[in-house]
């Protein structure tokens, strides 16, 4: 029969091996975001497979500027979410408005990225013409996005102070922005409007 010697420690719990709470219970955070995550990830998936396409059909069909950094700055919004909610884990409830209020959320990113490639790029001559036909539904959608994210974080830790020159230039510039972006027809303004957009999120690395 072996002994346990003074050094040796207990054996370690399958459940703290798999990140569970005894028991085999999740947190409400971890519950709720196998949901959000899952059609993240589903959003993200779909933006680089619409790239991908567009690639592999790169001889025949132009792709241009305009589309490229719009499924950029939907890449980039989306990622930026879901540190969002990261960062509110602990204030999240688990009910049914956080759920669906979720859902409505995770299912706006989703199509919003759907829309940035066509099904068949090589239906098009230059997705130029398909990003004029789709961007406002688009820009619409991550606007609408960030919209209730900014009004959920208000909501748990309060509005950031607005006469922060950082959060000024980081996060309120975003929705003029992004809803003159909507809201012009001139191309080239709309191509603008992403730049800024875009160079807010490694801009907001460095500028602590």
């Amino acid at each position: 029969m072996s002994r346990r010697g003074e050094g040796d420690r207990p054996p370690q719990s399958p459940f703290r091996r798999k990140g569970l709470k005894p028991g085999g219970h999740v947190s409400g955070f971890e519950f709720i975001f196998s949901l959000f995550g899952l059609i993240l990830g589903l959003a993200l998936a779909e933006g680089l497979g619409g790239l991908a396409r567009a690639l592999k059909a790169s001889h025949r069909v132009r792709i241009g500027w305009p589309t490229a950094l719009l499924g950029l700055f939907v890449s980039c919004d989306v990622v930026t979410f879901w540190m969002y909610g990261w960062a509110v884990r602990d204030e999240l409830p688990l009910n049914w408005p956080v759920l669906f209020g979720g859902f409505v959320v995770t299912a706006l990113y989703y199509v919003a990225a759907s829309l940035v490639f066509p099904d068949d790029p090589e239906g098009w001559s230059d997705l130029t013409a398909h990003f004029d036909k789709h961007y406002r539904k688009v820009l619409g959608g991550i606007f609408l996005c960030n919209i209730i994210l900014i009004a959920v974080v208000a909501w748990f830790t309060g509005l950031p102070k607005a006469g922060d020159l950082r959060v000024i230039v980081l996060s309120w510039s975003f929705f003029p922005v992004a809803l003159l972006a909507i809201t012009v027809k001139d191309r080239r303004v709309v191509i603008a409007c992403l730049v800024w957009l875009i160079a807010l999120y490694p801009l907001s690395a460095v500028w602590h």
